[in-house]
């Protein structure tokens, strides 16, 4: 017999817009405040949270009931779910900041971004999370594209004084390149993007002269270069799977939604293949 508990509610937040800045050609930030944020505290350096976003020509704006919605509106007019790190999060001020990847009037949230304005509301699940740098790891590979780069320098600036840490960061250009906490012993490698996302990023990783000992891994991003990065540091480096966080961030050719929903079946592809490979 199908279980019939009810299904948990989640609380859903609102945040309202209290200013934005174009960090770079293709990136936005958007600083969110309001009492709708009470409570929130994120405990990781990567956390994330779940934007809500009504479809054009939605009969409601935020604050709205996702399970009354889906109860008396068609699914089209659904609000539709992206998934955003937290770039930081201000509990003096009560402020989240939140960096939106931008492609003009392309997918949902860029143009969120791009249009939002102070005053403007945006419902919100969250957060959740399960990676912050360890204090006893020898060292840290942090590895990444545009998608990665919040997570990525909001974990730089949580490392111990004196971390010794590699990072590698793909994006489409100088112009895209950004300013990081990086102490003496980290070391950042910007990456130009090549023809197909990835490439460059696991070229510059596997051609890097890098350290012996204890690391640990964050490696997030596009998914075959995941997939590649994952097997050069589980097999290459001998990494075991509780000093790795590594997650296909998106894929090429997949929509968001298509994509979340085929990511189960790839992970389970990816930890056959190490199985095959011999890599407990």
């Amino acid at each position: 017999m199908a279980d019939q508990s009810p299904r948990r509610r989640r609380t859903p937040r609102t945040g309202t817009v209290l200013h934005t800045t174009r960090l770079t050609p293709h990136v936005v930030r958007v600083v969110l405040g309001g009492d709708g944020l009470a409570g929130f505290a994120p405990e990781y350096t990567d956390s994330y949270v779940k934007l809500l976003f009504p479809p054009p020509g939605a009969p409601y704006t935020a604050p709205f009931d996702v399970d009354d919605l889906q109860q008396r509106l068609p699914r089209e007019q659904w609000p539709v779910t992206r998934t955003y790190t937290v770039r930081s999060w201000d509990a003096a001020a009560g402020e989240l900041t939140i960096d939106f990847v931008v492609h003009g009037d392309e997918g949902v949230a860029g143009p969120w971004a791009l249009a939002a304005r102070p005053g403007d509301a945006l419902q919100l699940f969250g957060p959740g999370g399960a990676y912050s740098p360890a204090a006893d790891a020898g060292w840290h590979l942090f590895a990444g594209d545009e998608t990665a780069l919040p997570a990525i320098a909001a974990a730089l600036e949580a490392l111990p004084e004196g971390a010794r840490a590699e990072v590698f960061l793909e994006v489409a250009d100088a112009e895209e390149e950004q300013p990081l906490a990086a102490g003496p012993g980290v070391r950042v490698t910007w990456v130009h993007r090549a023809a197909a996302p990835g490439v460059a990023l696991v070229a510059a990783v596997l051609g890097a002269d890098l350290p012996e000992g204890d690391v640990q891994v964050f490696v997030h991003g596009e998914a075959g270069a995941v997939r590649d990065l994952r097997r050069f540091v589980r097999t290459g480096l001998g990494v075991p799977r509780e000093r790795l966080s590594v997650s296909g961030y998106w894929r090429v050719g997949r929509t968001e939604d298509r994509w979340q929903a085929e990511k189960p079946e790839w992970n389970a592809a990816v930890e056959a293949e190490e199985t095959g490979l011999g890599v407990a």
